[in-house]
């Protein structure tokens, strides 16, 4: 991250919810009782009475598919202020990450989330690293106080949708020489 975070997202960017792929959706980590949808999901990530929970230690790895090609501006990652994540990784259009292997590859932005954050501030990306995004992978590598296990209230996506030709629709034009 450039290191500033937006008080509001800018005009034209809106959330990238309705351009989820939810079958392909995965989380890594996760208490199945405190799961995923949790906190992406509309109306449950509003809640703050449920949240998404690391399982075995405090890490998360998310894998976030598009059904379209999507342009990722800025995100909301809000979690409780001691069991909220911390080190927060980006990776566009990385599959089949694991534990095993996240660190072989150089994350795509990375942002370390302050109080604010937590509470709903957006993080601002480097745009430029996110224009053709297809899948997002999130690596959550630890969190505020350090402890075993890390909570997540809300995750929010924002960006625009890249404008695709429709390759069928277009016309031969013949040539009437």
């Amino acid at each position: 991250m450039s290191g500033e975070s937006a008080n509001a997202i800018l005009r034209g960017q809106v959330d990238l919810l309705d351009f989820i792929d939810w079958s392909g959706v995965e989380c890594l980590n996760q208490n199945t009782a405190h799961s995923l949808p949790n906190a992406l999901k509309q109306g449950y990530r509003e809640d703050d009475g449920l949240n998404l929970e690391s399982d075995a230690d405090e890490q998360l790895l998310i894998y976030i598919p598009f059904n379209q090609v999507v342009k990722l501006h800025s995100f909301v990652i809000k979690g409780p202020e001691e069991e909220g994540p911390k080190t927060v990784k980006l990776f566009s259009n990385r599959e089949h990450m694991g534990f095993s292997n996240v660190n072989d590859f150089p994350a795509s932005d990375s942002a370390v989330l302050t109080p604010e954050n937590l509470q709903g501030k957006p993080v601002v990306l480097k745009f430029v690293k996110f224009q053709n995004v297809r899948s997002l992978t999130i690596f959550i590598e630890d969190n505020q106080a350090g402890s075993d296990v890390t909570k997540v209230q809300k995750i929010a996506l924002f960006g625009t949708t890249v404008e695709t030709t429709d390759m069928k629709g277009l016309k031969k034009i013949e040539d009437g020489h």
